[in-house]
């Protein structure tokens, strides 16, 4: 797989958000873009994401950091302090260029990493994705494609701008079948799913 890279450093700063394109005309892998952005230097606090080939630097907030704490929380109260839990890690995903880091990916207890020291996207069982400004579309467009392609069985969209979660279940031919909105202060219950747990959203932080 290559990728003409189409580099958008998308920067949130003050509630502001910049987006600055830059065409470079080499061809990379998924890996060198990767290793490219490894030598960079990148501001302390942001994450570095690649979506459908672009270069995508959020900030990690309290607001977003205290709303994927109570996730990983209600996931650990759940199964353990030994769940195999991750944020910010990255996964490949199917897809041109989809190298993403979620925000809580929960693992499948008996996956094992692959050849790269990856975990794989298909033991992926649980992901949530906290909703920063600047990329909300990759959240609920190019991401929700690609974790439905994926067939991660659960997908919870955290979003503290309008106080509401909305959790995608039932992948199938990239996309999910069932599609709730839950607000901010009822219980998003996930029991009936492999996540199996109930999220108490009524401390779910607001911006």
């Amino acid at each position: 797989m290559s990728i003409s890279l189409y580099r958008t450093e998308t920067i949130e700063t003050d509630g502001t958000e910049m987006a600055e394109p830059t065409e470079q005309r080499n061809e990379l892998t998924l890996d060198e873009l990767f290793r490219q952005l490894e030598r960079m230097h990148t501001p302390e606090g942001y994450k570095v994401e690649i979506v459908e080939g672009a270069v995508y630097m959020t900030p990690q907030r309290d607001v977003h950091w205290q709303t994927i704490r109570r996730i990983v929380r209600a996931l650990e109260d759940r199964f353990g302090m030994d769940v195999l839990v991750t944020s910010d890690v990255r996964i490949t995903f199917p897809g041109e260029g989809n190298g993403f880091a979620p925000d809580v990916a929960k693992i499948a207890d008996d996956a094992e990493k692959d050849e790269f020291g990856r975990w794989r996207h298909q033991d992926i069982e649980f992901i949530a994705e906290v909703i920063s400004k600047g990329t909300a579309h990759n959240d609920y467009g190019p991401k929700k494609k690609a974790y439905a392609l994926a067939e991660v069985p659960v997908y919870v969209i955290a979003d503290p701008y309008l106080g509401r979660c909305r959790v995608f279940t039932e992948p199938q031919d990239g996309d999910y079948k069932l599609d709730l909105t839950v607000v901010y202060g009822m219980p998003v219950d996930l029991t009936h799913t492999v996540a199996g747990i109930t999220l108490a959203t009524d401390d779910f932080p607001r911006d």
